[in-house]
């Protein structure tokens, strides 16, 4: 669905590789699910799914239904409940792949958007499991986001079970419109839509239950209006729980966050079905959306009869970059050096090439007077040149006025250069 050229397919390689080291420093260990999947396991998953945001096909060997996968979580939770359920817990996978979801949103999201995220599975033992899980989560969203360059990273934080307690016992129409009106925190819309229903004025408040960062209304602040207005509720039980994780994450935010400022968002509506307990958006200035998002959803494994805890989050890679070229903040391309062969010394520049080669470094010969010019547009770092003496060979920096490297002989030209990465 999408062409990525070749130093955009660089700057993605380069991402992915970044994050998912980060990953693996916390433990989580790499899974590749499918491209496609039963729809019987994405409905499993995620409800019904809406067929304008899925591409279907009739599989034709055994004749099921089968989809571009609009979301992962649920192929790892298939995974986990088949292959997985006997390993010890907690178990700690990581993934990096694409989903296929109905453009929306601003103009630079693509309909393929590539993920990277984490998923924890299980009890961690001698610990209280929720909150326990959902730190681990959120401090590793918050360093990921530190790992990646992301200075003023925020971390907005809810609860899945508040919002949609109040709303779930009304009709499924007037509950979607309410949900959207909430989530735009509209809460005059909120009202109108209630009029006369006893949650109308919890509801239409409960969109302005948001702050907790630098310059807004504390969170204690936050908290003491909430506490009785969710008094005698369904949506106290998951305050109680907001509350707690709120001061776990809080006690030593820039050590647990990696710098990230956490927020509170008592209102937060989220469309996916399987989230049960703490959810919240990652967000960093450029994009204007979320550049991730995750929470708990203790259900979803019972749906593939094998129930147990779980939490994670996926970091969206389109708006990550976005956020990175923003902040400033890019990869520096690995060196890679174009060798001008001479037609009077092509055994020597096929000598420099395999020096350079053995080093590590990716080189070609290119025959003919535009060396620099053929590096520069396909973006080479370096071009190599003979020195004018003999055996001398030179590497000038594309774009540079100066040498970077002179040498006497091809491997100690490819040796330099190697050393001064």
């Amino acid at each position: 669905m999408r062409d990525l050229l070749p130093e955009e397919t660089r700057e993605r390689r380069a991402l992915g590789r970044l994050v998912l080291d980060h990953f693996a420093l916390h433990g989580y260990k790499l899974v590749t699910p499918p491209a496609f999947e039963l729809a019987e396991v994405l409905e499993r998953g995620l409800g019904a799914l809406d067929p304008s945001d899925v591409l279907r096909f009739i599989e034709p060997e055994s004749g099921e239904v089968a989809a571009l996968r609009p979301d992962m979580t649920p192929q790892i939770a298939r995974m986990v409940a088949t292959r997985l359920g006997r390993e010890p817990q907690p178990i700690r996978l990581c993934y990096e792949g694409t989903i296929v979801r109905r453009r929306q949103g601003r103009a630079r999201r693509h309909r393929q958007v590539p993920q990277a995220g984490v998923e924890l599975y299980g009890e961690v033992p001698g610990t209280a499991l929720a909150q326990a899980g959902d730190l681990e989560i959120l401090r590793l969203a918050g360093s990921v986001a530190a790992r990646l360059g992301l200075v003023g990273a925020v971390i907005d934080l809810g609860h899945a079970a508040i919002a949609r307690s109040l709303i779930e016992p009304l009709p499924p129409a007037l509950a979607a419109e309410v949900g959207e009106a909430l989530g735009q925190k509209d809460g005059a819309r909120v009202e109108r839509l209630l009029a006369g229903r006893p949650s109308a004025d919890v509801l239409a408040r409960l969109g302005d239950l948001h702050g907790g960062g630098p310059g807004e209304i504390s969170a204690d602040a936050l908290f003491a209006r909430a506490e009785p207005l969710l008094a005698g509720t369904p949506a106290e039980p998951g305050l109680r729980e907001l509350a707690a994780l709120w001061t776990a994450a809080t006690r030593d935010p820039a050590r647990a966050l990696g710098g990230a400022t956490l927020r509170l968002d008592l209102g937060e509506v989220r469309g996916f079905a399987y989230y049960t307990g703490a959810i919240f958006h990652l967000l960093a200035p450029g994009p204007g959306e979320p550049i991730g998002a995750g929470g708990r959803y203790d259900d979803l494994l019972a749906r593939f009869d094998a129930p147990m805890p779980a939490v994670g989050f996926a970091l969206y890679l389109d708006a990550v970059a976005w956020a990175r070229e923003a902040a400033g903040v890019r990869e520096a391309a690995a060196r890679s050096v174009v060798v001008a062969e001479r037609p009077d010394a092509r055994d020597e520049a096929a000598a420099v090439v395999a020096a350079l080669r053995e080093q590590g470094i990716a080189a070609i010969a290119h025959p003919g007077d535009d060396a620099f010019a053929y590096a520069a547009a396909w973006r080479y770092t370096h071009v190599a040149t003979a020195g004018g003496e003999p055996g001398r060979w030179r590497a000038q920096i594309v774009g540079a006025a100066t040498n970077d490297v002179v040498a006497d002989d091809p491997e100690a030209l490819a040796r330099a250069l190697a050393a001064s990465r």
